[in-house]
């Protein structure tokens, strides 16, 4: 059994189910078969196994491995960023104000009330 790093799969353990359906039809029948022996010695998930056999099955029957390559980018990971988004005075909003916070010119804000009671102390 191949160790994990020398499977032809990259990060095979992470790919869902149904894209190894598609990745080990690159794979010729040695290739399969060390995936199977991985698969048998660590998880053994009964649909991985069925799917590993089945390939096996018609590799022996005169199937022959896809074009593609097992290395190509998987399309269940997102592509990685291009680079660091431009922001320029062209890209970015409009300039804002910060709020008042209450000032009296700010009818919108607390205490924007002209309520001369507010300001006296009451005592009594």
């Amino acid at each position: 059994m191949p160790a994990h790093g020398a499977l032809p799969l990259p990060d095979y353990n992470h790919l869902p189910v149904g894209s190894l359906e598609h990745r080990i039809r690159t794979l010729d029948e040695a290739g399969v078969r060390d995936v199977l022996a991985h698969e048998e010695a660590h998880a053994h998930r009964l649909p991985v196994l069925e799917l590993l056999r089945h390939r096996l099955e018609q590799l022996g029957h005169g199937a022959q491995p896809t074009g593609g390559s097992p290395l190509a980018p998987a399309p269940e990971r997102a592509p990685a960023p291009d680079a660091a988004p431009a922001v320029s005075p062209a890209t970015s909003g409009p300039a804002m104000n910060p709020p008042s916070h209450g000032t009296p010119e700010n009818p919108a804000q607390p205490g924007a009330r002209a309520d001369p009671d507010r300001t006296r102390t009451r005592t009594g």
